[in-house]
């Protein structure tokens, strides 16, 4: 049984178990950190694409602390995390309290998979040998596929399930070719106070996971995301010759705001003003009509497999060691 296919016969069981009550009517993405960052595509593929099942992402603790109204036995608690973090596992027990289906997105079995009611495994990103179309990006989307398959029909479904295929051979090409271009850009940047990464649209989430997870997190770099549309509101008043601006640009419906951004940038930004772009990392073989919303999944692998890990090498920073994260009670 493919991946796909798995996902599509739990989505299957948890309608089939709320058919009774009322169906599922709205879904929850429930995450910490970059389990968080990675739930945006599969909320923006929701509000693009769904009319009958409401969606909304939260981090863990927001969703615990100040828990919808709405969430009760129509909703799908969908929580994402890597090796069950305490405060996902809280907010999956909250779902339940509230009567909400709840559907656990994991590598290693945890708490959270016994809270909750049903289980998909994903491969994690930062494993090499990972499918990277079985990612947590990529099963959540999946998932999202199929809520809105069963519901009310998505018309390019089966372009979309087979182009998940393609999201590894893409990677492992595009992972190849950004070697020399990760390199050139960290020995750039090594000794850059703060490094900005900027994209919008269905790239947004991967620059912030880049952002707050590689950059701040695994190498103690400052780092700002900034959306590109909003870069005209404010963020460009820093833009000069000497800025560090990591730019992020899509394949889509989107990309005329990425396009005005390289624009500006490319005018009056200097050397460490860097794109990255879709076309170039092969988005193009995914079919036009669905590639949009595979942007976040070659992307952020190939971030932090790739760019994260020049710039530990030029920083002389171990990518796996923390200040506090592990170390301390929070």
């Amino acid at each position: 049984m493919t991946k796909q296919e798995y996902v599509k016969s739990v989505v299957t069981q948890i309608f089939e178990s709320k058919k009774d009550a009322g169906g599922i009517t709205r879904v929850v993405w429930v995450g910490a950190g970059g389990s968080n960052g990675g739930n945006y595509p599969a909320q923006y593929f929701m509000e693009h694409e769904s009319t009958r099942v409401a969606s909304s992402s939260y981090t863990s603790n927001e969703f615990v602390h100040a828990t919808p109204a709405y969430v009760n036995e129509n909703t799908l608690v969908v929580a994402v995390s890597m090796r069950g973090t305490p405060e996902t596992v809280v907010a999956a027990e909250v779902a339940r309290e509230r009567g909400a289906a709840t559907l656990g997105v994991y590598v290693d079995e945890s708490r959270l998979t016994e809270v909750c009611e049903y289980q998909v495994q994903y491969d994690s990103l930062a494993v090499d040998e990972s499918n990277m179309g079985h990612t947590n990006s990529a099963v959540v989307m999946m998932i999202a596929m199929e809520l809105v398959q069963q519901t009310e029909g998505y018309a390019e479904y089966e372009t979309a399930m087979a182009a998940f295929d393609l999201v590894d051979p893409i990677y492992r090409k595009a992972f190849d070719y950004c070697q020399p271009l990760a390199a050139a850009w960290a020995e750039q940047n090594a000794d850059k106070p703060c490094i900005n990464v900027m994209a919008q649209g269905p790239l947004f989430g991967a620059a912030y996971v880049f952002s707050i997870c590689n950059v701040q997190e695994m190498l103690q770099i400052d780092s700002c995301t900034i959306n590109t549309c909003d870069f005209f509101h404010g963020p460009f008043e820093i833009l000069d010759k000497r800025t560090s601006l990591f730019q992020l640009i899509s394949v889509g419906r989107q990309r005329a705001n990425d396009e005005r951004g390289i624009r500006f940038v490319d005018q009056y930004g200097g050397d460490r003003v860097y794109q990255l772009d879709a076309k170039e990392l092969g988005l193009n073989d995914i079919k036009d009509s669905v590639s949009e919303y595979f942007n976040h999944l070659v992307f952020s692998p190939i971030l932090n497999n790739v760019y994260m890990r020049a710039l530990s090498v030029v920083t002389h920073k171990d990518y796996m060691t923390r200040r506090y994260m592990w170390k301390l009670d929070y």
